[in-house]
């Protein structure tokens, strides 16, 4: 099969990674770029070697597939136009910055017959790789996923920032949390304030499912030393994975007690599995005449955001009930 024709939209701190890997790919024919700040799209062309378009229209007419990776209240405005034009989208996490604008997309796509895969590239970690093989029996998943505040970004606001850090970071973990749980949602506490920016920097929620599992999440983007740690306990076994170390750990019980089994989570590139999940997905569609679905499809970011802004909305009533006043300061105040 001919080499997948393939562009990016947006190619910031994000994105001009999805160019990079796409140019290594010996799936894909890297088309080109194109971002709406033109001294950034000609830098990474540049350090990349690839063709800068002017306007998205003219890259997306020379696609059969594209990432977007722009600011995440931009996601819906700049997909829906691909998806009606019947291309094949990778759209990075959350797959909107509404409920209602991720509906649109799921739809959009099912009626174009096209794939609409979501950038939740903690699920091609080696740590989710291994941590599914162990699902079933989960019982209780406690997350941290601590940042520190991004740096200014000129003319834009600091990444991620558009959207609270249920949106920002904490997400990934949700989308985890619900890949491993095998139940409905039966009911959550969250707790949250804003910072330094205008919606929450730092919260907690903690999570119960229908089978009796729960979960506790925390996401914070003002701390002062980053981490990404996932840990799960189940039935028979402790598994605690450490993103940031690259390292995982095992306990399992057997019949003399306790064997340890470690892992290394050094094993491949996240993101370049993911492209190359979503270059799969549309090839077999495009073969099959029918939508193969990628590992994480439009349904599952649909079903992460569900829960993700109706934290966001628990945080904010909570707030409001106690009268909690938050006046966030700027970092050029602190």
């Amino acid at each position: 099969m001919d080499k997948l024709k393939v562009g990016v939209i947006g190619v910031g701190a994000l994105g001009q990674h999805h160019a990079r890997l796409y140019k290594a790919s010996e799936n894909a024919d890297m088309v080109g770029i194109f971002d709406v700040n033109p001294e950034t799209a000609a830098a990474v062309g540049k350090e990349f070697d690839l063709k800068v378009f002017e306007e998205w229209e003219d890259l997306a007419a020379e696609c059969d597939a594209l990432s977007v990776a722009v600011p995440a209240n931009f996601h819906h405005s700049s997909t829906m136009p691909l998806l009606r034009m019947g291309k094949h989208v990778l759209v990075e996490k959350p797959i909107a910055a509404k409920l209602e604008e991720a509906q649109d997309m799921v739809n959009a796509a099912a009626e174009a017959g096209v794939v609409l895969a979501v950038g939740h590239v903690e699920r091609f970690n080696p740590a989710m790789d291994f941590l599914e093989k162990y699902a079933a029996h989960t019982r209780f998943i406690e997350a941290h996923r601590l940042a520190c505040y991004p740096p200014p970004r000129p003319g834009l606001p600091r990444r991620g920032t558009e959207v609270s850090v249920v949106l920002d970071l904490m997400i990934h973990d949700i989308d985890l949390m619900l890949t491993m749980v095998d139940s409905e949602v039966e009911r959550f506490d969250a707790v949250g304030i804003p910072v330094l920016s205008k919606t929450e920097d730092i919260v907690n929620a903690r999570i119960k499912f229908k089978n009796g599992s729960c979960a506790s999440l925390t996401a914070s983007r003002v701390s002062q030393s980053p981490m990404r740690r996932f840990r799960v306990f189940q039935e028979d076994s402790y598994i605690s994975m450490d993103y940031g170390k690259h390292f995982g750990m095992v306990l399992k019980r057997n019949r003399i007690g306790l064997a340890r089994k470690d892992v290394n989570l050094d094993d491949k590139n996240a993101l370049a599995a993911e492209l190359e999940d979503f270059i799969a997905a549309v090839n077999r569609t495009k073969e099959s005449g029918r939508v193969c679905p990628p590992r994480v499809p439009g349904e599952q970011g649909l079903r992460a955001l569900k829960l993700a802004t109706e934290i966001e909305a628990e945080v904010r009533a909570y707030n409001e009930h106690y009268n909690f006043k938050f006046a966030p300061c700027t970092p050029g105040e602190l």
